[in-house]
């Protein structure tokens, strides 16, 4: 199974980085995990912000959107790439993953296979983005493995703005979650899932709605546990005395709008952010 991570390996450079693709800031929830879980890793960061959303867009107009991105990473030299976002991961990673020779990986499974490990009810609801949602993909994933699962999804437009516009602290935030997410109340859920790797940035509005009986899994957070195995597995994690080169980050939106976002999540006030256009990166 671990082989089917990438299509063939090439000679990895164990020092070279791991780099995370996103529709914008919400795959910054997966560098924090990552940050903490590998910390002898060097990340490279780009997040699609000036296209943002994805999930509303056609699929194969994602396709082409995370292939601009990836091909940029490509040119970092990245020993493996994390699509740290749901709608790329259900329309683009297995065409991605098999045109890489470097390990590629998606948010979908492990956030599927953590919220079959948390359920008691065998009742899991799924949040995402219009694209995600419609793509179905966490649902196949579940009865995949548990056909018996009550599976409820529900896409929530309005979430990913607000967390790109840098409101989800406010009171608008609160309002529109509370909204969004009153019809899964009926539900009599015991899990769900963050299906949008912005979705982490809410975390504390969406419990409140939800209950605290609820579980809510991070896929991004999930995510981290599968890179770390499979840097081990492919024997390409890095060590401390090699770890001498800063975090990159990059976006094709507002800098200043992505640093004041990730120095706040990330808890960081040195990050470096660069503007970057990826008309020269299509496949």
């Amino acid at each position: 199974m671990l082989e089917n991570y990438c299509k063939g390996l090439i000679d990895l450079n164990n020092h070279e980085a791991i780099g995370f693709i996103d529709s914008g800031v919400g795959g910054l929830t997966v560098v924090k995990e990552a940050m903490k879980q590998l910390p002898n890793e060097r990340l490279i960061y780009l997040g699609d912000t000036a296209r943002c959303p994805y999930g509303p867009r056609p699929a194969e107009q994602v396709v082409q959107f995370t292939w601009e991105l990836t091909n940029f990473l490509l040119e970092k030299n990245i020993k493996m790439l994390v699509i740290a976002c749901n709608t790329a991961t259900a329309v683009a990673l297995e065409e991605i993953k098999t045109k890489l020779d470097i390990p590629v990986v998606g948010v979908i499974l492990p956030g599927t296979r953590a919220a079959l490990k948390a359920t008691k009810s065998n009742r899991i609801g799924i949040i995402g983005t219009a694209g995600t949602i419609k793509s179905s993909a966490y649902e196949k994933a579940l009865k995949s493995k548990a056909p018996n699962t009550f599976v409820s999804s529900l896409a929530c437009p309005k979430f990913v703005p607000i967390v790109e516009s840098n409101e989800f602290h406010s009171s608008v935030a609160k309002k529109v979650v509370s909204e969004t997410l009153n019809p899964l109340q009926l539900k009599k859920l015991d899990t769900l899932i963050l299906g949008c790797t912005h979705y982490p940035l809410l975390r504390p509005l969406i419990q409140n709605v939800m209950g605290s009986h609820v579980k809510l899994i991070d896929s991004g957070a999930e995510t981290v546990g599968e890179v770390s195995m499979l840097l081990d597995y492919f024997d390409i994690a890095n060590t401390p005395q090699y770890k001498n080169e800063a975090n990159e980050f990059y976006t094709t939106g507002s800098a200043k709008m992505f640093k004041a976002i990730a120095d706040d999540w990330l808890d960081l006030e040195t990050i470096q952010v660069e503007q970057v256009r990826l008309s020269s990166y299509s496949s």
